[in-house]
């Protein structure tokens, strides 16, 4: 039988780990069941309620901030305009490959599957369309994003940003002025 000395010491030390988000969760969750069933104590209990409760806050955080920080939204725009000066070297790469522009943004993908149609602000703030802008016109083809407001055809769109001597080389319509 075991007497108060003898008793054996829940791991307080353990809580340390609490301060990891995703991992403290889970430490904490295991403290917390530890507290109620196996010690019976109120403080490992709390250090076990505080590792699930601050992995939560962190990652609510972590969420509220990509969909509504202006910081971050400016960080998936330079973000887009990478993707889109990247996407017009794809889109050229198709008319070479099959004769003609892609109908779709999709066809592109089917030959590269790491080609980068979603636009990352549209992806970011969970829009219905998360694709760039993308039409052919005859020979040629616009291509632009939706810019933040996600409606395309207002003040904030954008457009692939690509230095070439000679622009009668490549069939991207200059954007609107």
């Amino acid at each position: 039988m075991q007497t108060p000395n003898t008793r054996q010491k829940p791991p307080y030390l353990l809580g340390l780990l609490c301060l990891f988000p995703l991992i403290g969760a889970f430490v904490g969750l295991a403290l917390l069941l530890y507290g109620i069933f196996k010690y019976k104590d109120k403080l490992l209990i709390a250090i076990g309620a505080f590792g699930i409760l601050f992995t939560v806050a962190i990652y609510s955080f972590l969420f509220y901030s990509v969909f509504n920080n202006p910081m971050f939204k400016k960080g998936f725009r330079e973000i887009s305009q990478m993707q889109l000066n990247s996407l017009v070297h794809n889109i050229e790469f198709y008319k070479l490959q099959h004769g003609q522009y892609p109908d779709s943004l999709i066809q592109i993908q089917k030959d590269d599957q790491l080609a980068p149609i979603a636009d990352a602000l549209m992806v970011s703030a969970t829009a219905k369309n998360i694709y760039y802008n993308y039409g052919r016109v005859g020979d040629r083809y616009f291509l632009f994003s939706s810019g933040m407001d996600g409606l395309p055809g207002t003040k904030d769109d954008f457009y692939p940003q690509i230095t070439i001597s000679d622009s009668s080389r490549i069939g991207l319509v200059a954007p609107p002025r």
